[in-house]
């Protein structure tokens, strides 16, 4: 059983696929739950699962014939909906029962640009796997989906506590989120950069390090094709918090401006990557050295930045070792924070505070051998005339070890 913040997750592993019915009753609440030819293995106790729940008083069953009943008390109305799974290592059969509030829990609504137009930059941290899913298991029956929740926690915490950004977890407790739906609230938050957290294992317990990845190039086309034609998608936001629906368009503008977004997003995806990476590798071992790309799903809104970061492998034992220790989380969550204030600082999106701040200061820069002005200028974003008024600069000439200030962009 697991608690997710709008429903409760019941979860029954079964020796073979299992027929079912549900259905609800009132004065008391309770859901009941009928397994048609099912009984319970000796020794099994279904009650203890549901102490101190949200939603549940207890839980009771019996058998009853062929089959077996489970009775779930419920301290309002709940609605269930119940599927089964197929078997998918490790897992065998499952029969999974959700239960969802009547009224759902109120949504902190997404941060929004204030009269200045300084709004806080927004990153959704994604811990991955949860509830019936641990994702990988290491020494010490160190499981994935523990481990990540406590970094995003605390780099959460980072975020929040730094003037001009705000932190959204995708997933708060022990409980699933499917893999769409987690960058769909990035989204519905407005998120400008998403940030999945995963921890790797391997056959040979010699495997050691972090890695960063960014989507691919080969699905980001891919996903093109999906957001066409998905109707949701189409009626959505493009671009963050811009304001671009493809309701209006036809289908050759919503290809290109999706693949503009896509690969923009991507650009960036890879920029912020490498400043994570290069922070990782001041408290970490790094598996990959540079940004690697690969087909995750959750990394495929054309939205947003989004990098995934395993954080170390839990199959070896001094990695798990490690990783489990709070005081190394502590550093992994200050890495993290670190390289996406680093990027922030240089990229932060227009009409944040950060964007705000970076304008208002003046950079003196040293010139370098092979500098230009035109150079200088594209990287600090203003223009060649503009340095040359700030500097009394008459022409393109410029000498190795001249200091010049660089205006703000």
């Amino acid at each position: 059983m697991h608690e997710a913040p709008n429903y409760t997750r019941v979860v029954f592993d079964t020796s073979e696929r299992v027929e079912y019915k549900i259905f609800v009753l009132t004065n008391p609440h309770r859901v009941v739950i009928d397994l048609n030819n099912t009984s319970a293995e000796l020794g099994f106790d279904p009650s203890v699962v549901a102490v101190g729940r949200e939603r549940l008083k207890g839980l009771r069953a019996a058998q009853r014939g062929a089959g077996y009943r489970v009775v779930l008390d419920t301290y309002a109305k709940l609605t269930p909906k119940g599927f089964t799974l197929e078997p998918v290592a490790p897992y065998g059969h499952r029969l999974v029962v959700d239960l969802y509030s009547v009224t759902p829990r109120p949504v902190t609504p997404p941060s929004v640009p204030d009269e200045d137009g300084q709004r806080d930059v927004i990153v959704a941290i994604d811990a991955g796997h949860g509830g019936e899913d641990p994702g990988a298991s290491g020494v010490g029956r160190t499981q994935e989906k523990k481990l990540v929740l406590n970094i995003a926690r605390k780099l959460a915490y980072r975020l929040n506590r730094a003037r001009g950004y705000k932190a959204v977890l995708v997933r708060t407790g022990d409980y699933y989120v499917a893999h769409r739906k987690r960058t769909r609230i990035a989204r519905d938050q407005r998120a400008d950069l998403f940030v999945s957290l995963h921890a790797d294992a391997f056959e040979s317990p010699e495997v050691s390090g972090a890695s960063v990845y960014a989507l691919s190039d080969r699905r980001a086309s891919s996903e093109t094709a999906r957001w066409l034609a998905d109707k949701e998608n189409r009626s959505d936001l493009i671009g963050g918090v811009g304001e671009v629906s493809l309701d209006d368009k036809d289908d050759l503008v919503a290809r290109v401006l999706v693949d503009i977004s896509m690969d923009a997003n991507l650009a960036a995806s890879i920029e912020v990557g490498e400043s994570v990476l290069n922070r990782l590798a001041g408290v970490a071992k790094m598996h990959k050295s540079r940004v690697e790309q690969a087909g995750f799903v959750v990394l495929t809104s054309p939205d947003m930045s989004s990098i995934l970061v395993e954080m170390g492998f839990i199959s070896n034992p001094n990695e798990a070792r490690r990783l489990n220790q709070s005081s190394y989380q502590e550093q992994l969550a200050s890495a993290l924070f670190d390289g996406i204030r680093d990027y922030m600082g240089r990229s932060a999106p227009p009409g944040t505070l950060i964007s705000w701040q970076r304008n208002q200061r003046k950079v003196n820069y040293t010139i370098a051998r092979g500098d230009t002005l035109s150079g200088i200028a594209n990287r600090y974003g203003t223009s060649s005339r503009r340095i040359r008024e700030a500097n009394n600069i008459s022409g393109d000439n410029i000498r190795i070890g001249q200091v010049i200030v660089i205006p703000a962009g």
